[in-house]
């Protein structure tokens, strides 16, 4: 049975040639389609499938091609109980081919963080997009958040990835 990373990858890569067919995109398999909007995060490193020069960059509608999950969670930042929809790391990493290595993350305000490939590889953390199903703003904590699902898995409850939540994140680079 296909993973839902081999099924990402098998719906982007058909995506990217229906784009080429429609003289919208470069035919090559291993190409995401290119963004059309703004880009709101940029992957860069030892990836895979790229759409722009050597990197994976992804405007919303992109991501929101990619599968989703939401998770329902209190944060430390946030008040209440939130709904929060984006696409699972573990899968965002395997879709573009990233097995091993260091993740950077970097945030708009230049905040980076890294951590082990293998600790993305795991069930729980999801690169969001919308809160309470709206997008985020730069003064929301968005376009993009790496969030943990917090009251579900109460091992997320720590400082190591309180540290990793990273909000108005804009880059990934995949060190080796």
């Amino acid at each position: 049975m296909k993973s839902i990373a081999s099924h990402a990858r098998a719906a982007l890569a058909s995506a990217a040639i229906v784009l080429a067919a429609s003289g919208t995109a470069n035919s090559e398999a291993h190409m995401l389609p290119a963004p059309e909007g703004d880009v709101l995060l940029t992957v860069s490193g030892n990836i895979e499938l790229t759409n722009v020069d050597n990197t994976a960059a992804f405007d919303l509608e992109l991501l929101q091609t990619l599968p989703s999950e939401t998770i329902t969670t209190a944060t430390i930042w946030t008040s209440g109980i939130n709904d929060f929809t984006g696409v699972p790391l573990k899968e965002f990493l395997e879709m573009l081919g990233v097995e091993e290595g260091t993740i950077r993350a970097t945030a708009i305000n230049d905040y980076a963080i890294e951590f082990p490939v293998e600790d993305g590889l795991v069930e729980g953390p999801v690169l969001t997009y919308l809160r309470n199903g709206e997008t985020m703003s730069v003064r929301d904590k968005g376009p993009v958040w790496l969030l943990f699902p917090f009251d579900d898995m109460p091992e997320f409850q720590s400082e190591k990835y309180y540290s990793r939540s990273i909000w108005q994140l804009d880059r990934i680079e995949i060190l080796d």
